[in-house]
């Protein structure tokens, strides 16, 4: 007799005793599908790369053959888009960003979990959705279905060099943006050296958006769109004020930051060259490999004037509607081991980095991987889910705020000016292109997982 959480509308989240016969196991309930070859959309990261070595592991079990499209970030919309559009049925298990949901979904491109989940033959009863963070269940869910199980799950970090703050007279990272910006950085900041207090990767792109202007709107109060009155808000007073306090970090950073990315900014932390960086937890594995050694401090983003509200990004897998029943049972039984809880720790210690609470809170595992302490507190109380506004639009979207972001920042036009282009402009798409009638809010699912 088992009993498990089949947890997956978020319109009814409930615990249901099921009685079996026989015990679960993965190779049973694969059996039918053996022989089956199946491909499944990857990106070039660490958490895909582990994921490709352990592979093998569930072929093994099940029979199951798994091919893997691994492609650029940049790509991986437009590809799998264009396998939807073309009906080509390329790929089985579909990778989703956390602004992609209702790209999928909206379309019927992709199926609700529970089409697999109230398959007594396909769930594994111990898929525990409550060991999942309640903001990432919230993020793939849309019109109260939930559509994707996390996979490779990110939450920005303050990164900071022990050695340089403790000659420069502190015991400790900063707490606040505050803090930061006019007690820390001017003291760590020698331009005769070439050694600045602070950096932020601010490249026009998705990095413009994501890194360098959305982390100064939410802990200042703003926010990118107002759900309830379908109007874009980029150019409040709060978020006035956030845009201008990061044209004064400008001075104690170095040099041409507008055009740097991540991998520039994570370099020239690693050669000293910066004091403190804020950046995606997913960077841990590089710089614990960077020669910093015990000088490499980890710890949340620091605090806004109206709360802690660290970067969120991040994926989830989901299964296509448009291959037959055999390939979309096979992709389910793949993405339901990928993201378990028995995979979650070999992921970790491979580097990957997964928002599986018992793997991520694990004191063995926190003790080898420092990053994960302030991850999951982040994930618990510091951060949103609609970080970047969920909308079949979305990439026009970041394309505006990129560019009037990036003018901004390089001082090419004021600062209220350039956010009421900004709102303006976006005000402008989203009538035009119809992007209100297809935007998700995933804030209003977290009660639903909590």
């Amino acid at each position: 007799m088992k009993s498990w959480t089949l947890a997956i509308t978020a319109a009814a989240v409930m615990s249901v005793g099921v009685s079996h016969a026989h015990a679960w196991s993965l190779q049973d309930a694969a059996a039918p599908y053996k022989g089956t070859a199946i491909t499944v959309v990857g990106l070039d990261r660490p958490s895909y790369a582990i994921a490709q070595k352990l592979t093998p592991e569930f072929e093994k079990e099940t029979g199951i053959k798994v091919t893997w499209n691994i492609f650029p970030y940049e790509d991986a919309l437009k590809e799998e888009t264009l396998n939807f559009i073309s009906n080509s049925g390329q790929f089985d298990a579909i990778l989703s960003d956390v602004v992609w949901p209702v790209n999928f979904a909206d379309p019927g491109w992709v199926l609700p979990l529970s089409h697999f989940t109230s398959n007594t033959k396909l769930a594994d009863p111990d898929l525990d959705l409550k060991d999942f963070f309640p903001v990432w269940l919230a993020s793939f869910t849309v019109d109260g279905k939930l559509y994707g199980l996390p996979f490779d799950s990110y939450a920005g970090l303050l990164y900071y060099n022990k050695a340089l703050l403790k000659a420069a007279g502190f015991d400790g990272p900063p707490k606040t943006w505050d803090e930061l910006a006019n007690v820390y950085a001017p003291k760590l900041t020698d331009k005769s050296k070439n050694v600045y207090g602070y950096a932020l990767q601010s490249a026009r792109g998705e990095t413009q958006t994501a890194d360098a202007f959305a982390r100064f709107l939410w802990p200042w109060g703003g926010k990118f769109i107002d759900y309830a009155n379908k109007t874009v808000v980029v150019n409040s007073p709060d978020a006035v004020d956030g845009i201008t306090f990061r044209q004064g970090l400008l001075k104690n950073m170095p040099d041409g930051i507008v055009s740097d990315d991540h991998s520039q900014v994570v370099e020239m932390f690693a050669q000293k060259q910066v004091a403190m960086i804020t950046e995606w937890s997913a960077f841990f594995p590089t710089l614990s490999s960077s020669g910093l050694g015990a000088n490499l401090g980890i710890t949340t983003e620091p605090a806004g004037p109206k709360g802690a509200y660290s970067a969120f990004g991040g994926f989830a897998y989901m299964v296509s509607s448009q291959v037959n029943k055999r390939h979309q049972n096979a992709a389910y039984l793949f993405i339901q081991w990928l993201t378990s809880k028995e995979e979650a720790k070999p992921l970790i210690l491979g580097g990957a980095v997964v928002a599986r609470q018992g793997a991520d809170e694990d004191p063995s595992v926190q003790a080898q991987f420092p990053n994960l302490a302030p991850m999951v507190k982040t994930w618990q109380t510091a951060t949103v889910p609609d970080w970047r506004p969920q909308m079949e639009c979305y990439p026009r979207f970041s394309d505006i705020v990129s560019d009037w972001g990036s003018r901004i920042e390089l001082g090419q036009v004021a600062v209220k000016s350039g956010l009421d282009s900004m709102e303006n402009d976006l005000t402008a798409y989203m009538k035009s292109s119809n992007c209100w009638g297809k935007i998700n809010n995933p804030e209003a699912a977290m009660s639903l997982y909590k």
